[in-house]
């Protein structure tokens, strides 16, 4: 595959010049097509069918570039973004680094994308192909009013988007976590709901690992009560656990190997908050089948991955899914449906 021919190359540039190199390379070799939604691993989730249950996390495609080649290596689903109103740099670099001894990447990259106007260019061109991509949305750095800001991603992006990520849990952008809070929350979901329109794609809300009991509650509670399609579990955590790598100083958001346990805590948290009256995405440290399959039993109806494919490549896709389908198979479930939640 390209990637093997690449990995030699990718390994010795900077990380951020690695992943635009990645994207580069999907950009040349897309691998269009994908899969039909009636295979063992197909689930239905917030009235979206997907084909597997395993997507590919924001963050990786910032600018709807190849959403629809990460859909042709075997991805069940594409979230692009996150996607600001105005375009803007991020944060100076270096901002991303690979942990290669703990299997983990720090990133504080800031929101750094092309601006609205550049994305709803490419979204268009891909209107009307088959596959689900979902559009994840944030504010910019600078915006006095931030909940003006995700009002006019989800007007822009609904007529575009199987489903809006609404992103409010990256540790990155100063102050955004704060809106995690109850009042907050509720205010910003309210004005998102409006501007998508009655009849707009279903709303997933992606939340922060780093969270307090109390704070899931409130999440869950008005999840439920805004019939949100889907809550995001979870970005990535400012916390540090032990690490090795010499970059394990570094500020930003921690993903990779190093967020599993958390992030599979977190989930079962959430699945425990709202009583399975949600459905959840397992993310964080996902890099095996079997972390995959564990996320499911725990209560994800679907799981994503980003930080593991720095790693192994755009193959994990195929492997993952093939390895979920051989342990549903072993542990006697028939739909990925009835495997969530029965750890």
């Amino acid at each position: 595959m390209i990637y093997a021919l690449l990995r030699p190359l990718l390994r010795q540039l900077d990380a951020e010049d690695a992943h635009r190199l990645a994207i580069l390379s999907l950009k040349a070799w897309p691998m269009g097509g994908t899969a039909r939604c009636d295979g063992p691993l197909a689930t239905r989730v917030a009235g979206l069918d997907f084909p597997n249950p395993l997507g590919i996390a924001a963050g990786f495609d910032k600018d709807a570039e190849v959403p629809d080649a990460l859909l042709g290596v075997g991805f069940g689903f594409a979230e692009v973004g996150s996607i600001t109103p105005l375009p803007q740099s991020g944060n100076p670099r270096p901002r991303l680094f690979r942990l290669d001894e703990d299997r983990g990447v720090i990133n504080r990259m800031g929101f750094n994308n092309g601006g609205a106007e550049a994305a709803v260019a490419r979204l268009v061109r891909r209107a009307g192909r088959p596959g689900i991509v979902g559009i994840n949305v944030g504010a910019n750095k600078d915006s006095v009013d931030r909940v003006a800001d995700y009002a006019t991603m989800a007007r822009l992006m609904a007529p575009l988007a199987s489903y809006l990520a609404v992103n409010i849990s990256s540790p990155n952008t100063p102050g955004l976590r704060a809106l995690q809070d109850e009042g907050a929350l509720t205010g910003l979901l309210d004005a998102v709901l409006a501007a998508r329109g009655r009849h707009g794609p279903p709303v997933f809300l992606k939340v922060a690992p780093d969270l307090e009991p109390a704070d899931i509650d409130a999440i869950a509670r008005i999840a439920i009560d805004r019939q949100l399609g889907a809550l995001i579990v979870s970005n990535t955590t400012i916390s540090r656990p032990r690490l090795a790598s010499r970059h394990s100083g570094e500020v930003g958001g921690l993903s990779g190997a190093p967020l599993r346990d958390l992030a599979q805590q977190r989930l079962r948290d959430f699945r425990k908050a709202t009583g399975g009256a949600i459905p959840l995405v397992g993310v964080g440290g996902v890099a095996t089948a079997e972390d995959a399959w564990a996320r499911i039993r725990a209560g994800a109806s679907l799981v994503q991955l980003y930080s593991a494919m720095a790693f192994a490549g755009p193959g994990i896709a195929r492997t993952i899914t093939r390895g979920l389908a051989r342990l549903m198979k072993r542990d006697g479930f028939t739909t990925i449906a009835e495997a969530v939640g029965s750890e």
